[in-house]
């Protein structure tokens, strides 16, 4: 694989590493990874790993998620673009929500976003993995979030069931048998438990909509990300747990959204 010698630190030297490497993009890569280098040591390390495969964010410490600078950190799953339509339907929906629940929350990439764009809120934020507690931590304290380590609903302080006005749950929908076929960024570098949705990628989504009821507020909403193929699917989950169900797509970003609201 090509390298970049400490002393070869130029910007086309950069680029031209990446765009060997099969960096699509290797000249707005080049930019980032200069950019956030702090020594010439650095930079090759930096340029190194992303030529081996490693996800651009990984490398660089960051990822852009609707205006914010997200940290991210090696072995935590990066927010991704499509979840931005998630937050849309959310704000959409409850303009004036004032307890927010971001379960399933990685880097805390969607709870720190709803905060910033909601104002002053009640944000609490759960992941499984410490790792992700730790990096979410980090990127909802200016929002002065609480962040919990545990599954699920169980990572939750007892406080607030019923009082949920937003409950988003980027849950993980890969169906097992399909998550060696990921990308190798996701499928090498990402925790399989942010990944693995079980035989059809739902299992997750099931346990969620099923507690979801009872953590919301009476007209709080439920919003879950899911793949055209498993929607409906999720919409019949949703329906089951005694929620008004709603699918929203965008085909720009080739993202569906379900969205359950407590009546």
């Amino acid at each position: 694989m090509p390298s970049l010698s400490p002393r070869r630190t130029s910007a086309d030297s950069v680029v031209a590493a990446l765009r060997t490497a099969g960096c699509v993009f290797a000249e707005d890569e080049a930019r980032l990874i200069l950019a956030a280098a702090r020594t010439p040591d650095e930079l090759a390390d930096m340029v190194d790993r992303r030529v081996v495969g490693h996800p651009l964010e990984l490398v660089v410490g960051w990822a852009e998620f609707r205006g914010l600078r997200v940290t991210v950190a090696p072995g935590v799953f990066v927010p991704r673009r499509r979840t931005e339509f998630l937050v849309d339907q959310a704000l959409a929906l409850a303009p004036g929500a004032r307890v927010v629940v971001d379960l399933c929350c990685g880097s805390g990439a969607v709870g720190a976003a709803l905060a910033a764009a909601l104002g002053p809120v009640e944000l609490h934020s759960a992941d499984i993995d410490p790792a992700a507690v730790d990096c979410a931590r980090r990127n909802t304290a200016d929002a002065g979030g609480e962040v919990h380590t545990g599954d699920l609903f169980e990572a939750l302080p007892a406080g607030l069931r019923g009082r949920i006005d937003l409950l988003a749950a980027n849950v993980p929908y890969v169906p097992t048998e399909e998550v060696a076929l990921l990308p190798s960024e996701a499928r090498d570098h990402e925790p399989l438990v942010a990944l693995d949705g079980g035989s059809d990628g739902l299992d997750i989504l099931r346990r969620v909509a099923a507690e979801a009821p009872q953590w919301l507020a009476p007209g709080g909403h439920l919003l879950v990300e899911t793949s055209e193929r498993q929607a409906p699917a999720a919409v019949d989950a949703f329906a089951h747990s005694g929620l008004t169900p709603r699918l929203a797509v965008s085909e720009e970003l080739y993202a569906h959204v379900v969205t359950g609201t407590r009546t």
